[in-house]
């Protein structure tokens, strides 16, 4: 007679299968580099931000652009961005509100004024280019541990752990035997990614784009297609039998009906206008007026919106 099972023991024994699994993929954890770095090699999208006419700044600006947005509404945005502010300098000279209009609907506009903050102090402290050391980086309005990290990594080829949310599922798949990383970023996430990190400045920097692609193609969040994967057979939450996630229920997106979607109407009205709109024109973006004062009032508080007298309205000037 087979013996009855335990849920909770049957969890824990898959639980300490796969933690098992993680520490033989983190004892052999070189062993990862080069079959995804020549994965890469091989199958990496033409960006126009991989190129090298992109430059440091090039690589910024698609570091502020794809954050929590995809590449292909990305791409247009930046290459007309690009054309009209190719350096630091030419950005920092137009008023904060030429950056939210050119922006357009890539959404969470407040990183449109950290981007023309970065540039106002990258032309102010660095003479128009963009800082070479990490710790430059991160001291410019704006920028915080991950887009530092990105930015001296894929612009100057240095030796940093980027850890977005694509390579976090990869290691936490790869090597902690998982199916998906917390919701937020621990401190044993970025020990793991430390730990990661070939020892040689090209080839993490190779490790670190690499990764982060083969989490964007491969090692996705809903449909993972193992038998593209270049380390499938070391993969510890495959090799485990791809338990189940176990965690806290994972966020999901909402937008209908959400203050970022009548702050989203708001400021396409804003941006469409050459002139102050007077709060009439935005009345009509959305019926509940409760909603839409608080989002137009969050919109100022964020600085994205100037009011004027008369009840008029305009993107930041300065």
């Amino acid at each position: 007679m087979t013996a009855p099972t335990n849920p909770q023991t049957d969890r824990a024994g898959r639980a300490d299968d796969a933690a098992h699994v993680g520490q033989v993929g983190r004892a052999d954890h070189a062993d990862l580099h080069a079959p995804v770095i020549d994965w890469f090699t091989e199958h990496a999208r033409d960006l126009p931000w991989r190129r090298d006419t992109a430059g440091p700044w090039g690589v910024m600006v698609s570091e502020f652009m794809l954050q929590q947005t995809p590449v292909n509404r990305v791409r247009p945005v930046y290459e007309q961005w690009l054309a009209r502010w190719p350096r630091p300098a030419d950005l920092a000279k137009e008023a904060p509100g030429e950056a939210v209009r050119a922006w357009g609907r890539l959404g969470y506009p407040r990183r449109a004024l950290r981007l023309h903050g970065a540039a106002v102090a990258i032309t102010e402290r660095h003479g128009g280019d963009v800082p070479t050391q990490h710790a430059q980086l991160l001291a410019l309005p704006g920028i915080g541990e991950y887009t530092a990290a990105a930015v001296a990594s894929f612009a100057y080829g240095q030796r940093h752990a980027v850890l977005d949310t694509n390579v976090r599922r990869v290691f936490a798949r790869a090597v902690t035997g998982v199916q998906f990383p917390p919701n937020a970023t621990t401190a044993a996430e970025r020990k793991l990614a430390r730990t990661l990190l070939p020892e040689e400045e090209a080839t993490a920097a190779q490790w670190a784009a690499a990764s982060m692609e083969l989490g964007a193609l491969v090692c996705t969040a809903k449909n993972e297609e193992c038998h593209r994967c270049p380390i499938a057979s070391l993969c510890a939450w495959r090799l485990a039998g791809k338990p189940a996630h176990e965690g806290p229920p994972r966020r999901g997106q909402t937008y209908a009906g959400t203050d970022r979607q009548v702050r989203g109407k708001l400021l396409a009205v804003l941006r469409d206008a050459l002139v102050p709109v007077p709060q009439a024109d935005l009345d009509r973006v959305w019926d509940e007026p409760v909603q839409r004062a608080r989002a137009l009032d969050g919109l100022v508080d964020d600085g994205l919106v100037e009011p004027l007298a008369g009840g008029l309205y305009r993107l930041p000037q300065g």
